[in-house]
């Protein structure tokens, strides 16, 4: 039986290029889309997915809320956050949502089928070697900035300017 996969993304293109990578797995099915995180995580209740690609910034309501409510509801679903948001401290994000590990948009044609092997065997993969790395102490996220949502509205429109 094939392993089931919800994609969970804003941009059409980029759902268009995670089911061309993943095409190459006949054990492998995109059993879903999602274009944003409340959808996501309806999906998820209603699929029941094996694992769950899910980008970070997505409107209506982020992947990060997204993750901890799919977290919640306790389906077995395996989150892998996909992102192009890098920082020092995204591993303890992904962490404190319950995501299994993450992505970086920008290597997915590396890793984004080694990470899903990783998850799907029950395993994580929080950097390319596939191994955690945890941040210092004093890089750590507050409790409160966990959701990323403060953070990413500005990055977008200084990104604009």
């Amino acid at each position: 039986m094939a392993k089931t996969i919800l994609v969970a993304d804003d941009h059409e293109v980029v759902r268009q290029g995670i089911r061309m990578i993943l095409s190459a797995r006949s054990d492998w099915e995109v059993c879903g889309e999602a274009v944003n995180g409340q959808q996501a995580v309806q999906m998820a209740k209603e699929l029941k997915p094996d694992a769950i690609i899910m980008d970070i910034a997505m409107p209506e309501m982020t992947g990060i809320e997204a993750t901890r409510e799919i977290s919640k509801l306790n389906l077995g679903s395996r989150v892998l956050i996909f992102t192009m948001h890098d920082s020092n401290t995204l591993p303890e994000y992904v962490r404190a949502a319950g995501a299994m590990g993450y992505v970086l948009k920008s290597r997915a044609s590396n890793d984004l089928v080694a990470a899903l092997d990783g998850l799907l065997s029950g395993g994580t993969f929080f950097d390319a070697e596939g191994t955690s790395k945890s941040a210092p102490e004093s890089e750590k996220p507050r409790k409160e900035d966990v959701t990323f949502r403060s953070a990413l509205p500005r990055q977008r429109a200084s990104n604009l300017a």
